[in-house]
């Protein structure tokens, strides 16, 4: 019994230890998303879907909710945020070519059509990020149209 309180003992001192430390976060400017906003020109319903559905995985600017305070919650948070940025972040979208551009907006519509993003892991703490199929239409739509834009994808009939 005595070996079984100081390991406990000694894992509590590691987790209170832990709390000091954490990953980098990923606070930067609404202003980096901008070029995107401008190159791509969403309709005011749809900016405010980005904002509250995507943003925080993908753009260099996370709102972050209070128990990313708490090691080792906040590395999974970053681990979420890093690999949602790999695979589309509005803050890095100048340095792509048109062509890659249209195959994340082909991703993106395929997503979001198929009700994989926003993940169910971030929409359960994160309600008000859960899309109607209104808000979906809305999204899809304008994806669309920026595929277009891109002249890369035929124009509707």
């Amino acid at each position: 019994m005595k070996i079984m309180k100081k390991v406990f003992l000694a894992l509590l001192v590691l987790v209170v230890i832990a709390q000091f430390f954490g990953p980098e976060k990923n606070e930067g400017d609404l202003k980096s998303v901008e070029p995107f906003l401008a190159e791509t020109k969403p309709p005011e319903d749809v900016k405010r879907i980005l904002e509250a559905t995507c943003y925080d995985c993908h753009s260099d600017v996370t709102r972050y909710p209070w128990y990313n305070n708490i090691t080792p919650v906040n590395y999974w948070l970053a681990s979420h945020v890093k690999d949602g940025k790999k695979h589309f972040n509005f803050s890095d979208w100048v340095d792509n070519s048109t062509k890659r551009k249209d195959h994340k907006f082909d991703e993106l519509i395929e997503m979001v059509e198929e009700k994989e993003m926003p993940l169910n892991s971030y929409t359960w703490t994160h309600t008000e990020a859960k899309l109607s199929n209104e808000q979906i239409e809305a999204v899809i739509e304008w994806a669309k149209l920026v595929r277009v834009k891109y002249g890369l994808e035929p124009k509707p009939e």
